[in-house]
């Protein structure tokens, strides 16, 4: 039994975003379908499909602030 690899993590500098879980490339996974995400006030958001966690570039404004 292969070990369960962690959500993958990714910066973004955005404060919408869409997940599709990857899978582009041959033999890859098909992913899921595309969802849009809002980055919180934390600066960071899960998808709910995958888990991937997306995390907010630093110096860029997080929701709320101007």
């Amino acid at each position: 039994m292969s070990p369960v690899k962690p959500p993958e993590s990714i910066t973004v500098d955005t404060m919408q975003l869409y997940c599709d879980g990857g899978g582009k490339t041959i033999g890859a996974e098909l992913g899921h379908p595309r969802v849009f995400l809002t980055m919180t006030a934390a600066g960071a958001v899960d998808c709910p499909y995958c888990g991937r966690h997306y995390v907010m570039a630093a110096g860029v404004p997080k929701a709320g602030t101007h």
